[in-house]
This record gives structure tokens, C-alpha cells and sequence, in this order.
């Protein structure tokens, strides 16, 4: 990584520097070394590949090329032809968050910069500059070696006042003999398309990178909403509570309970409120985050949307092999196991032709053993990535099932609330008791939000894992 970083510097200090030219119209071949004229020209052989390799078959990563998306988000909500209305000030609605960290938040602003930058290398310009490089460097190479055959042979004349140094000479030298392989190397980087490959890589990461950031966005989304609703939770409790606390002392002014049982549910009461001050205070950091990351002037006091539904037509397409492998295309984390194993595999044919796959020598045995332990790394990656993305599947079809329980509790509490109603008009159960029942019909409709909210969150991961590979 630390080469391919490096690369791309060089690349892109040299692409600053280059004037506008005219592409190559033909492949150039990269002028030779003064010291080695014939090194340069000469092809590199490729060592023969060995007939069969230990679990190659079945472990080997298939070549492919990474796809570019289009920019939409990934959540559920939103389709190609739906219009986004922008939020009113002092507010964020779920169906904005992507849109609004893509266009606001410095970390993906930042990464975007080094895409652009990137993909603005004109690799035909590159290599020529690379290749008149090299001429100045083996230009120089030769200048310097005739500037000291002259030195040397001046400095032999008897009485000449010339001195010559084989330190000096052979110091500055190597000075360029490295600066030449250095430049070198990139030529033929380019010429061979490792460079461009390797930026390929870089970019895949990149994007990746920007992806996970808004998937993080949305995350702390859905949680802040969960928060919100445990919130409006924990208030109804203590509006019950506070009403516990006036029936007790009323009581407890009657004799019918002692002070320390007054005591109990007034501490109950101050633990509830220390619990509800906590929470609110973590809802103000989290709102905090969530408009830094959206751009948003930081108050802690943002207005959240409400989190959309999955809808059932949404639920029904899901499709679990289908959308596994389409996953699997996308995942950032396989594509670059894929890679460690194709160096994995190039360390092995090396080190196997220097040993000529004999069996019987232990160091070719201990390539081998490298080559087979790099695959089993291989396949154990996939097979967690498929174990978290099936994980993720099933806990969408669970959620949905909480979901359907909650609706029916639900309908039962109205019931409940209904017959509750009735029984206070008719003066057979007091109004604290009339409270009671409505506020276990607003838990109850808080349920079904709770676990429609755990429902399109883990849908909306299990979108991003389907449209950009995204399982963390």
C-alpha cells in the first residue's frame, strides 16, 4: 500500500509539471541505463505457470471490474423518480441525510477531492513526461561518464593541475542510477497498467469509504429516532408516576401507608427523572453529531422526520440468493480479500519456480503450505461475509413479525381503552385508573412505531448491503 501511495504521488507531482502534448500515437520503449544499454530493451521473461495448484479451483477469485452506481441513496424510501423536497431550516428528514452529507459533510468532501484528483491523471500525458525523463536522466548518465574519462585522462598528464575523484564520480553516479530506476519504475508501471490499476483500486476504496460514512449517517439517524421514542416513553412514565406520588401522599395523609412507603415511590420517582435527564442529555450529543455530518448549524436542537415505512411490496421483493450475490459483486471487503489472495498466489508461483516444485524439498513444501493457509483466509472471509448477510436477512423477516405482533396487541389495547371509557362514564373505575389505560394504549402505539423503526432500519442496511456491498 505504502508502494501504490507513493506511486500515485510521484504521478500526480509529475502530471502538475507536464506541459500539454499530444498522446502517444505508438507504445514507447524506455531509453537504457548509460552503464547497461542493453538491459533496458531487453524483455523480462515470465516464469511458466505450474500445471495445477493446491485448491486453486475452488478458492481462486474471479477477475472483474468494479461497477459504478449512481448516486442515490440507498434507503428504502426513495426511487429513481421520486423528488426529494428540501427540509425546512432547523429540520432533517431521512430521505435528505444522503444528499445533504454528500453535499455538506468535510470528511466526504475531502475523500471526493482526492477522487477528483485521481481521476484527473492523463496517463498518455504521464508517460510521456516519465519517458523524456528518463532520455534527460540517461543523458546526463553519459555526460557524466565522459566528463570523467576526460578528468581521468587529464589528471594522468604529468605536471597537469587537474585531480580526479572515483568517490565524487561514482557518488554522483549513483545519484542518478537511482533516480533513473525510480522514474523507471513508474514508466513501466503505466506501460504495463499497474498504475492504472492500482488507482482503480484506490478509487474502489475511496467510494467505499464515502459510502460507509453516509451508511453511518443514516444509522445514527434511525437510532436518534428510537431515542427520541424511549424519550416520549420514559416522560409517560413519569407523568404516571407523578400522579402515583399525589395519590400516595393522599394516602399517606389518611394513615392507610407509612412514610417509608412514600419514600419508596418518591425515590422511584427522582431515579425515573435522573434516567429521563440522562437520555435527553445523550440525545442532545447525538443530534449534535448528526448535523455536523449533515452540515447543519450545531444546536443539539434539530427536528427530526419520522423514520419512513418498509412497505410490504418492498419486503416481498427481497430475494435472499439474488440479492447475496449481488451483494457479493459489490462488497469492497471481498474485492480486496480477492486481492491478497491474487499476491498470495503470485508469492507462490515465484516461490515455486525457484524451487521447481520439487515435493520433496521443505521449503517448497512451506510455499505451499503459505499458498493453501492464504485461500482457507480467503474462504473463511466469504464465508462470514454470506453468515452476516443471511444474519441480516433473517433479521428483517423477524422484525417484520414483532412488527405484526405489535399491530395486534395494539388493536387489543384500544379494545382495552374503549371498555375502560365506558366504565369511568358509568363511575365504576376512578379517572387515575382511566389514565392507566390510555397511557397503555399510547405504550402500545409506541410499540408499533418501535418496531416498524427496527424494521426499516435493518432494512435499509440490508439495502446497503445489496446495492453497495455494505454489511458493518
Amino acid at each position: 500500500m505504502k508502494q501504490r501511495v507513493i506511486a500515485l504521488l510521484l504521478a500526480l507531482a509529475l502530471l502538475a509539471a507536464v506541459p500539454a502534448v499530444s498522446a502517444l500515437a505508438e507504445e514507447r520503449t524506455a531509453p537504457a541505463d548509460a552503464s547497461q544499454p542493453d538491459q533496458a530493451a531487453a524483455p523480462e521473461g515470465e516464469a511458466a505457470e505450474p500445471a495445477s495448484e493446491p485448491g486453486e479451483a475452488e478458492a481462486g477469485p474471479a477477475a472483474r471490474e468494479p461497477e459504478e452506481d449512481p448516486l442515490s441513496p440507498a434507503g428504502p424510501d426513495l426511487a429513481e423518480n421520486v423528488t426529494i423536497q428540501p427540509d425546512p431550516l432547523g429540520e432533517v428528514s431521512f430521505a435528505n441525510v444522503e444528499r445533504r452529507m454528500r453535499e455538506n459533510n468535510f470528511q466526504i468532501l475531502t475523500i471526493e477531492q482526492n477522487v477528483l484528483s485521481i481521476e484527473d491523471i492523463d496517463y498518455d500525458k504521464l508517460y510521456d513526461k516519465l519517458w523524456q525523463q528518463l532520455n534527460d536522466i540517461a543523458q546526463a548518465q553519459w555526460r557524466l561518464v565522459r566528463a570523467s574519462n576526460a578528468m581521468h585522462s587529464l589528471s594522468q598528464i604529468p605536471g597537469s593541475d587537474v585531480t580526479y575523484s572515483d568517490y565524487e564520480y561514482g557518488t554522483s553516479y549513483d545519484q542518478l542510477d537511482r533516480a533513473y530506476a525510480a522514474v523507471r519504475e513508474q514508466f513501466d508501471a503505466i506501460k504495463d497498467g499497474d498504475m492504472q490499476k492500482d488507482n482503480a483500486d484506490v478509487l474502489r476504496q475511496l467510494r467505499n469509504l464515502q459510502d460507509q460514512i453516509v451508511m453511518a449517517g443514516e444509522s445514527l439517524y434511525a437510532a436518534l429516532a428510537a431515542m427520541e421514542s424511549q424519550e416520549a416513553n420514559l416522560k409517560r412514565q413519569l407523568t404516571a408516576l407523578d400522579r402515583t406520588v399525589e395519590e400516595m401522599e393522599l394516602r399517606y395523609q389518611l394513615g392507610q401507608i407509612s412514610a417509608m412507603q412514600l419514600s419508596e415511590v418518591k425515590a422511584g420517582r427522582t431515579a425515573l427523572g435522573s434516567g429521563l435527564a440522562t437520555l435527553g442529555m445523550n440525545v442532545k450529543n447525538y443530534k449534535l453529531q448528526l448535523e455536523m455530518l449533515i452540515g447543519a448549524e450545531q444546536t443539539g436542537e434539530i427536528t427530526l422526520g419520522p423514520l419512513p415505512e418498509a412497505t410490504a411490496e418492498q419486503l416481498a421483493e427481497m430475494d435472499l440468493e439474488r440479492d447475496l450475490a449481488a451483494a457479493k459483486e459489490k462488497s469492497y471487503e471481498l474485492y480486496d480479500a480477492e486481492k491478497i489472495l491474487e499476491d498470495a498466489r503470485d508469492e507462490y508461483k515465484e516461490g515455486a519456480d525457484n524451487w521447481a516444485y520439487n515435493e520433496a524439498r521443505m521449503e517448497f513444501r512451506n510455499i505451499q503450505r503459505t499458498w493453501q493457509a492464504a485461500q482457507y483466509t480467503y474462504n473463511n472471509t466469504v464465508q462470514n461475509y454470506e453468515l452476516k448477510f443471511r444474519t441480516l436477512y433473517a433479521q428483517v423477516g423477524d422484525y417484520r413479525q414483532i412488527w405484526e405482533a405489535a399491530k395486534v396487541s395494539l388493536e387489543c389495547e384500544r379494545d382495552s381503552y374503549a371498555a375502560s371509557e365506558l366504565k369511568f362514564q358509568q363511575g365504576t373505575i376512578s379517572r387515575n385508573a382511566l389514565l392507566t389505560a390510555e397511557d397503555d394504549l399510547r405504550e402500545a402505539e409506541e410499540k408499533v412505531r418501535s418496531a416498524a423503526g427496527d424494521l426499516f432500519s435493518t432494512y435499509n442496511t440490508y439495502c446497503w448491503a445489496v446495492q453497495h456491498g455494505i454489511l458493518n
